[in-house]
């Protein structure tokens, strides 16, 4: 089975997060930060990643330790219930239009944590949300998911939009990448022999 359970306790966050890579994008997730609740049901539901996220945090002081433990928690939930990579498509990528937004995602389960991200947002805030986060949440992801992470905004007028698109697109990708492929069964997507 590949799912997964982290738990991730610090000064300022305690965190739990759990994963089925085989599931059909059920989610639960609570963090306190209802923003960030949406976009991480967004993820679930279209990479089709079973999720259960529970997070209390210093939300008194802002929600960036929240936002960024997530997303560690949840790299390293990803990597855990992939195991050795063996059988999987490996790459995704996924072109994403949400009303005025166009968001285009590649990404590589390569165990080599990069991002590359090319979106801009027009305000600063969405309701209460600081939209900074978006990047800080990605950026965890991939650094603790050993992920490639590239993600362009093509088009986009409304911060709401450009922020969903980008968690949609992000997540259509993953669910590319981390699927069996039937013709690789069992099979390391390298030839390194190692991921």
């Amino acid at each position: 089975m590949r799912q997964a359970e982290i738990t991730r306790k610090t000064a300022e966050t305690d965190i739990e997060v759990s994963v089925n890579l085989d599931g059909t994008g059920v989610y639960d997730n609570q963090t306190g930060v209802g923003f960030f609740d949406h976009m991480l049901d967004q993820l679930s539901r279209h990479s089709l990643i079973d999720m259960r996220i529970r997070a209390a945090g210093d939300l008194h002081i802002d929600d960036h330790h929240t936002v960024e433990d997530v997303g560690i928690a949840l790299g390293q939930a990803l990597t855990r219930a992939l195991g050795d990579k063996r059988g999987i498509r490996r790459y995704g990528s996924f072109l994403l239009a949400m009303d005025d937004a166009q968001l285009r995602t590649a990404l590589d389960l390569s165990a080599r944590p990069y991002l590359i991200w090319n979106v801009d947002f027009p305000t600063q805030k969405i309701g209460s949300f600081d939209t900074e986060l978006v990047r800080e949440f990605f950026q965890a992801l991939s650094t603790h998911g050993g992920i490639t992470l590239h993600v362009d905004a093509l088009h986009g007028i409304n911060s709401h939009h450009i922020a969903e698109a980008a968690f949609k697109s992000v997540a259509r990708a993953l669910r590319e990448a981390v699927e069996p492929d039937p013709r690789m069964s069992g099979v390391l997507p390298s030839t390194k022999g190692a991921l």
